[in-house]
């Protein structure tokens, strides 16, 4: 199968230095890639900026912002049999970035957000019945309805539902819905393990 793993945060730049970002380390999406690997996949890992390693026998797309995932994506995704969107794509985006470093003599000063394009919502639109779509949900509490109804909406086979803990973290306390209800019930696992069991359903 040809796989494309999504990892790591995206940036938005307030001036050509600043940015709002988020706490993702990238190691979720690279276990996934590197499991996908093992398993005789062909992979592409798109990544936002992140110190890690890319695993043996996966191409690497490099991307920072929302847009640039996104164009990555849409060049690719008709051609994939499955994508596992483990990127932490940002939810906001600065309306007017400076082009130029702001001094800190302008402060205090605002930043106006307004909100990004729903990435996989988008892809979701257009997935062909064969396609396997793994999204990610991060929420504060273990909502698996809000989960399963955004599993729904945005058009994915299954969700990995996990914490903001999980961020950055070796180990991560998720549950996998699908569409007939859980797949994987609540457990601590690696993130290694946990993408062993994503990729097992790559099929």
């Amino acid at each position: 199968m040809k796989v494309i793993v999504t990892a790591g945060p995206t940036r938005e730049y307030i001036d050509t230095v600043r940015f709002i970002t988020n706490a993702s380390s990238g190691k979720m999406g690279y276990a996934c890639a590197a499991a996908a690997a093992a398993a005789g996949h062909e992979v592409t890992l798109i990544t936002g900026p992140v110190a890690l390693e890319v695993p043996a026998g996966v191409e690497v797309v490099r991307i920072t912002t929302v847009k640039q995932l996104q164009q990555a994506l849409e060049r690719r995704f008709d051609s994939c049999d499955a994508l596992v969107m483990t990127a932490a794509v940002g939810d906001f985006t600065v309306r007017s970035p400076s082009a130029t470093k702001i001094p800190r003599s302008a402060a205090p000063f605002q930043v106006t957000l307004a909100p990004t394009e729903d990435v996989l919502a988008r892809l979701g639109g257009r997935k062909r019945p064969r396609q396997v779509v793994v999204g990610f949900a991060v929420e504060d509490t273990a909502d698996e309805q809000k989960a399963y109804d955004e599993m729904l909406a945005k058009n994915c086979d299954y969700v990995v539902l996990n914490p903001p803990a999980a961020m950055g973290a070796d180990e991560s306390e998720a549950c996998i819905l699908s569409r007939d209800g859980v797949v994987l019930e609540w457990g601590r696992r690696s993130k290694r393990a946990l993408a062993g069991e994503i990729v097992a359903l790559l099929k």
